[in-house]
């Protein structure tokens, strides 16, 4: 408006238009809406929710995470500003049945008493995850379970497991990444559990390397009596290196017993401090060891056992957890463990909070989403196709790549599948238009009906081009999401969220799916909110 100039003063805004005596007056309700919309634009705040199911406990907490668009003029990256806690559980030992598997009954009940206590309904809910850690993965009903608690937990509430991803979200919600960059020296966090101990090291508030092996404080479990009422693989493995016998309802002298804590423990020292592996450590590695391109100047505890090692906790719940701290605590006090012990904020409850307020990150990049797209879409497997980009694009050998990509990648034939694309070079229409074509070749719907939506991940620039290419030029013929600013590879899954407005992101999780029988994962669940550009709709 030309020549528009409010009043000044507490009523209604006057405005001023051209050459007239008229004016227009904005009331304040009217005000208000309009100071609550372009806030809106600017911010986004999300309600999460975390949700822990470990092989020793089980926790949920809630969450507030506040989003805002980066100052810089026009910028489209919106990036974490606030996390509040809203509530926070009790802390419920797993309930197993005795076959095994999770009791869903117990655990159900828990977690809708939760909800009700907190005063929260799932309908409030916009995002979280479901994690399954430790020896849980491994249970017959685990995926079952966490897909089930996800999709009655909120409106993008997504089920993940995976050794990595615990042990990036444990540093996250421990305190040792913020730890890492207020000290600005490397810190290696060490989550021991239940049934594993995930180690991540972290620099400058972003955590650079992680490891994960099973030992944990509820491997062995006991009766009022003393007797042996669980016993896990590892530690049947632990207590053959060690000589001794385990059998169910036996009770176990206490020389046997330390025999195997004993073998547990040096265990985790020795992948603590980096040691070559023995016999014993290689057997119980559940990932490669941590690299150790840099080197930690501090060491910080998390999970049931940290309670143990600074004193938060002195009860015994039946298992080894509170010998297992004290072995680590002395190692730590004798130099066997060579780094200074430093306290992070949280311990039993640092994965749960990374669940649900470290899964969040942002990236600016533009996307393209085709107007009907049914979104959510959860679980989409990932096809990483091998693709050599050269100054000319040539249309088959992209096709020929992703065919083969998507016969790697656990997809039926009609779900969607995830394409991880990988741009080098320049965005010049010629290679863009060869690109898109040679997915479009590949990607031809091969049924009447409607296709399955066609997700393209990529880690260049290109998305919003590209997908508008495949969607209005080529006519593929089928639902396009296009995102970029992303990488991906093979065995990762992905979750798309629907747009939220009016800000116009869509949540993006990249998780790992790490249950029993499912392709080994790569690393930790990533939220990103990608904001969508300026003349795209996706109304």
């Amino acid at each position: 408006m030309m020549g528009a100039r409010p009043r000044v003063g507490g009523g209604p805004i006057s405005l001023h238009e051209g050459e007239g005596d008229h004016v227009h007056e904005i009331s304040l309700d009217a005000r208000g809406k309009l100071a609550e919309h372009i806030w809106k634009l600017e911010n986004v705040e999300l309600a999460t929710v975390g949700i822990d199911i470990g092989s020793s406990t089980s926790h949920l907490m809630f969450a507030m995470v506040r989003l805002q668009r980066k100052t810089q003029a026009l910028s489209s990256q919106f990036v974490v500003i606030e996390r509040k806690v809203l509530w926070k559980s009790p802390i419920l030992l797993t309930p197993f049945l005795a076959d095994g598997s999770i009791d869903a009954r117990a655990l159900g009940h828990f977690v809708d008493a939760c909800y009700d206590k907190a005063g929260l309904h799932p309908g409030a809910i916009d995002t979280g995850a479901v994690i399954l850690t430790g020896e849980a993965i491994k249970r017959s009903n685990a995926r079952a379970i966490a897909d089930l608690f996800a999709a009655e937990g909120g409106k993008f509430v997504c089920a993940s497991a995976g050794h990595h991803l615990e042990c990036v979200l444990a540093a996250h919600g421990s305190g040792a990444v913020a730890l890492s960059h207020d000290r600005r020296e490397p810190v290696l966090n060490v989550d021991m559990g239940g049934g594993t101990t995930k180690l991540a090291l972290a620099l400058d508030g972003r955590v650079v390397s992680t490891s994960a092996f099973a030992v944990g404080g509820r491997l062995l479990a006991f009766d009022a009596d003393g007797r042996l009422e669980r016993i896990d693989e590892s530690a049947r493995i632990a207590a053959d290196a060690a000589g001794v016998r385990l059998r169910m309802g036996d009770k176990p002298d206490a020389a046997s017993l330390d025999k195997v804590v004993d073998a547990l423990a040096q265990v985790a020292i020795a992948w603590i401090r980096g040691d070559a592996p023995s016999a014993l450590a290689a057997r119980l590695a559940l990932t490669e060891p941590l690299a150790r391109d840099v080197v930690p100047r501090a060491i910080t505890f998390s999970g049931g056992v940290s309670e143990y090692i600074y004193g938060r906790e002195q009860r015994d719940f039946g298992d080894i957890a509170r010998a297992l701290a004290r072995r680590l605590a002395a190692a730590c006090a004798s130099g066997d463990i060579a780094l200074p012990l430093a306290e992070p904020r949280e311990g039993i409850r640092a994965t749960v909070i990374g669940a649900s307020q470290f899964t969040v990150q942002v990236s600016g990049k533009t996307i393209h989403v085709t107007e009907e797209a049914d979104l959510p879409l959860r679980n989409v497997p990932v096809a990483a196709p091998r693709l050599a980009l050269g100054d000319t694009i040539v249309v088959a050998e992209v096709a020929r790549a992703i065919e083969a990509a998507i016969e790697r990648a656990p997809a039926g034939d009609d779900a969607p599948v995830a394409l991880a694309l990988r741009w080098r070079g320049d965005p010049d229409y010629p290679r863009l238009r060869a690109f898109a074509e040679g997915i479009a070749l590949a990607m031809v719907p091969h049924t009447s009906g409607r296709a399955p939506p066609l997700v393209l991940m990529i880690d260049g620039d290109i998305g919003r081009t590209l997908g508008h290419i495949l969607e209005h030029e080529l006519a593929l013929g089928r639902d396009i999401v296009s995102i970029d600013g992303i990488e991906l590879r093979e065995f990762d899954f992905v979750d798309v969220g629907e747009v939220i407005r009016p800000a116009d992101v869509v949540p993006v999780v990249i998780k790992s799916l790490l249950f029993s029988g499912t392709p080994v994962a790569r690393h930790a669940t990533d939220t990103h909110y990608q904001p969508l550009q300026p003349g795209r709709s996706a109304e």
